[in-house]
């Protein structure tokens, strides 16, 4: 099967191309073969919202629901087990492009319960279980980057385990990513482990900030911040990358740890779906385009670079002192960024917190069905 060029010219400036979305229905159709095959696929990232969705809008639970419910399964080992095999079978058809990119890709995320998010030894032990539980090589543990899942990071990479470090909204919370894997992967060289093995992204989410920021704006109402909208999510990325270049590319710290056999965190951009309609629906893509990045993208917006997404190759390095007068900007005209970044986090976590509490109510009405 042919890939198209659009995306094909995207993996080829280091952007790896990545699924924001998993379900059964995607495995046993064919579908993600197909989004493999054809749209550059290499990697799938999952969180409570779309198993929820994926629970509430299809059948093809219901047998294996069915079987636990006899068995006598509660409702949170039910879910486990449907995630982590919806998971584990993801992993195997990625398997290839694991293979193929030496590890780098071919990686599917399975998050941690979003209720443990600040709680670092219960974040700690989640991630342990779901390593042990999926048992597969190309899987990452998401742990969301509250301040208390920062040492869970720590923590879980000293024991060998890759990870997806996710919900980062602040260039300031992302360096802390950062350091905190450096640690991990200090730890775990103490500890034995092949460095070369240990994989991690920090996934930095980029259309919640234009939202949270336009609405402010807006608020604010004057001509220099309506001026403003739909530039904060892209410059805050931005930074994010030179933050990154910082630290990874020639950073002190990092090359001893490089020669050791570590690899880099690369900066993974979520959230990457337009939520206003005035933006055009390939925003988030085409605008950040940098080596040794992943974009985790709905398949509505895979389908809209596919069709006519441009691609003018690296749009992102060398950009941060640009970036950086965007946000001088947005400070003058009165936007609190660090009220900003504070509001994200907490209700990304509620969000996810409510998703699992809707996809534990879901399988719940489920199990009490097939027991009757």
């Amino acid at each position: 099967m042919t890939q198209n060029a659009n995306l094909a010219a995207l993996s080829a400036a280091g952007v790896s191309v990545w699924l924001d979305d998993l379900s059964r229905d995607r495995i046993k159709s064919g579908n993600l073969q197909q989004l493999i095959d054809t749209r550059c696929v290499v990697g799938v990232t999952s969180n409570p919202t779309i198993f929820q969705k994926a629970l509430a809008e299809s059948d093809t639970y219901n047998d294996q629901i069915a079987e636990l419910a006899e068995r006598g399964a509660d409702v949170d080992a039910t879910v486990r087990t449907v995630t982590t095999d919806d998971v584990r079978m993801a992993c195997d058809v990625l398997r290839p492009q694991w293979e193929a990119s030496d590890g780098v890709d071919g990686r599917v995320s399975i998050e941690v319960d979003p209720g443990v998010a600040h709680d670092a030894d219960a974040t700690i032990q989640q991630a342990v279980d779901l390593w042990k539980t999926v048992d597969r090589p190309n899987l990452f543990i998401k742990i969301p980057a509250t301040e208390e899942g920062i040492p869970a990071i720590t923590s879980t990479l000293a024991e060998g385990i890759s990870i997806n470090v996710t919900l980062i909204f602040s260039v300031e919370r992302h360096r802390a990513v950062m350091d905190a894997y450096l640690n991990g992967l200090e730890k775990a060289k103490q500890a034995g482990h092949d460095l070369s093995k240990i994989h991690s992204v920090a996934s930095f989410f980029v259309s919640r900030v234009d939202t949270e920021v336009d609405k402010r704006l807006e608020k604010i109402g004057t001509e220099e911040a309506l001026a403003l909208r739909g530039q904060a999510g892209v410059a805050n990325a931005r930074l994010a990358y030179a933050a990154y270049q910082e630290v990874f590319v020639g950073g002190d710290r990092y090359e001893q740890l490089k020669t050791q056999g570590a690899r880099v965190q690369r900066p993974l951009w979520a959230s990457t779906g337009v939520k206003n309609p005035d933006y055009s629906d390939t925003l988030y893509v085409t605008e950040l385009v940098a080596p040794n990045t992943v974009n985790t993208m709905p398949e509505k917006t895979i389908e809209a670079v596919a069709d006519h997404g441009v691609i003018k190759g690296d749009t992102v390095t060398g950009t941060a002192s640009e970036a950086q007068q965007v946000f001088d900007k947005l400070q003058a005209v009165g936007v609190d960024l660090t009220d900003v970044f504070v509001v994200l986090e907490n209700e990304g976590v509620e969000k996810f917190e409510e998703s699992w509490t809707e996809l534990l109510k879901e399988t719940q009405a489920q199990l009490d069905a097939a027991a009757k």
